[in-house]
């Protein structure tokens, strides 16, 4: 696979720039431990101009149809797809996703295709209920909004929030990962040749304590979309508290169980948890992390999970041969093997555990562990890398205090034959999402997804997001008799 040329300035106003300041931040890939590019570091000045360039281009972008602002966003997908290959190249070595698991880039550009065609769903209601009135409600974009992203899959998150942001008529500011920076400005150089009127997608690089923090607290950013961890969520949250009240959207953390009954197809089962914790090297906000198996078939359970989760491929994320690549960064990796340290004296260590020998780079073998007591660390707490704690339960009741004991709800599964149980489940298990008989990352695109408890706030969906990006207004018209 060809290098790409890589594109590592901010992009403002429909210009690509250095950072005001002349700051950059070396970008190290996970893989060989080498600096494949200096990014420049957004200032606050930066941040400012970039919002200031979204709140002039605002008006005339929402004055434009649907069908206007969507043949910007249709031309924009065509160029997604047609850069397939150096957007898989360029996640790979910045953060280590391998180019023959990557997807990331053709759902983008389906979101794009999709939101270019919703803005006519855009509608208010009338009412003739008030007597000498006719009364109608509008819905209408908020202005400026603001897009967070993590590092983990940028372009998916990248077109899930701009793509509903820009078809609603708002204008936007998007930060990239510092961890993970390089998609989102090759998509700059494409949303340039798409010929997006300047400042309606403003694209930052850098660190969240100085363009994130001065986006959280901008009185002119009306919205903000964030996805990350917890921690950080509550952060903006505070700081969009202590500014102007702006509208948040969270999809955070999550410690999602997966529930094996002992009716269900084992061998079904194993294969698809084991790929929800292992795809992107487990670092996935809805990751199955903990797995109950019924006693009955725990054995014969965890000899295919171990079967299937030890069949990886390690090695160079841009060789087509690899599905199993680094850690986002030596942070990470640390942090990892923090939790591998304190499973190792919490409880049963299965497989893994560390690195492959004669690995390169941040590199960490899948890892089961078991008879882990639920008050565990790597029990209670969101560890972002394939490590997957599988227990046990007898009963029903048993196992759905267990799954629900824990600060997130983001996805749960389920696994049984039995239509009466799955259903009870669905029903109570405590997340947003509940699969039966499938786990993450399966997604239904055209309904809510988001966490419950501190795994976020609001929905996001082809059918959910436009109406994050809009206010409601209330319009009443006497009329005279």
């Amino acid at each position: 696979m060809s290098a790409p040329e890589i594109e590592t300035r901010l992009f403002i106003n429909g210009k690509f720039q250095k950072a005001s300041s002349g700051e950059t931040f070396p970008l190290k890939s996970p893989a060989t431990l080498t600096i494949v590019a200096e990014v420049a570091e957004a200032s606050v000045e930066d941040t400012n101009a970039a919002v200031a360039a979204a709140k002039v281009a605002q008006p005339a972008w929402a004055a434009l149809s649907p069908e206007e602002r969507g043949s910007y966003m249709k031309k924009l997908a065509g160029l997604i797809r047609e850069n397939f290959q150096d957007l898989a190249y360029l996640e790979a070595i910045s953060m280590g996703r391998p180019v023959s698991t990557y997807w990331d880039a053709w759902v983008a550009a389906s979101n794009f295709d999709h939101f270019a065609e919703a803005g006519y769903s855009i509608q208010g209601s009338s009412s003739l209920n008030t007597p000498g009135f006719v009364n109608m409600s509008l819905k209408q974009p908020f202005g400026v909004v603001a897009a967070i992203i993590p590092w983990n899959i940028p372009l998916f998150f990248f077109s899930s929030k701009v793509a509903p942001a820009i078809a609603g008529g708002n204008t936007v500011v998007l930060k990239s990962s510092e961890k993970a920076p390089l998609t989102s400005a090759k998509l700059a150089t494409l949303i340039e040749k798409a010929g997006f009127p300047p400042g309606v997608i403003n694209v930052l690089s850098g660190h969240g304590q100085i363009s994130g923090s001065t986006l959280s607290s901008h009185n002119d950013v009306r919205a903000l979309s964030f996805t990350g961890s917890t921690r950080t969520g509550r952060m903006i949250q505070k700081a969009a508290a202590d500014s102007n009240l702006k509208n948040v959207l969270l999809e955070l953390g999550g410690k999602s169980p997966a529930i094996i009954f002992s009716d269900a197809d084992i061998e079904l089962a194993a294969a698809e948890t084991k790929n929800s914790i292992q795809w992107n090297s487990g670092q996935s906000c809805m990751g199955n992390s903990r797995v109950y198996v019924q006693e009955s078939i725990a054995e014969p359970f965890i000899a295919l999970f171990k079967k299937h989760f030890e069949s990886v491929s390690f090695g160079d994320p841009t060789d087509p041969k690899t599905n199993h690549g680094p850690v986002a960064d030596e942070l990470q990796f640390k942090i990892v093997n923090s939790y591998i340290e304190a499973g190792k004296k919490s409880g049963t260590l299965v497989t893994g555990g560390e690195s492959p020998a004669n690995a390169q780079g941040y590199v960490i073998k899948p890892t089961i562990f078991s008879n882990i007591p639920e008050d565990a660390k790597i029990t209670k707490e969101e560890i972002f890398g394939p490590v997957v704690v599988i227990n046990t339960f007898k009963t029903e009741e048993e196992i759905l205090k267990k799954a629900n004991d824990t600060d997130y709800g983001l996805y749960a599964a389920v696994y049984t034959k039995d239509i009466n149980r799955a259903m009870r489940f669905a029903k109570a298990l405590e997340a947003g999402t509940v699969g039966v008989n499938c786990t993450s990352p399966t997604v239904p695109h055209d309904l809510p997804f988001g966490g419950w408890k501190t795994s976020g706030v609001g929905r996001e969906g082809y059918l959910t997001s436009i109406d994050n990006f809009l206010e409601t207004k209330t319009v009443l018209i006497k009329v005279a008799a």
